[in-house]
């Protein structure tokens, strides 16, 4: 992590919610929360 107010301190975070959405979100539609919080747990641990 930089310091306060350098560009890169969200870099890791972004990036890993770009691939996330990019990977699984946008994959298909979730009926339920709870089908989505299994998927995005199976995501990172698969």
């Amino acid at each position: 992590m930089g310091t306060v107010g350098d560009c890169y301190d969200n870099a890791m975070m972004e990036s890993f919610r770009d691939t996330l959405q990019l990977e699984l979100l946008d994959t298909k539609q979730w009926k339920t929360r709870n089908q989505l919080a299994n998927a995005i747990f199976e995501w990172i641990e698969c």
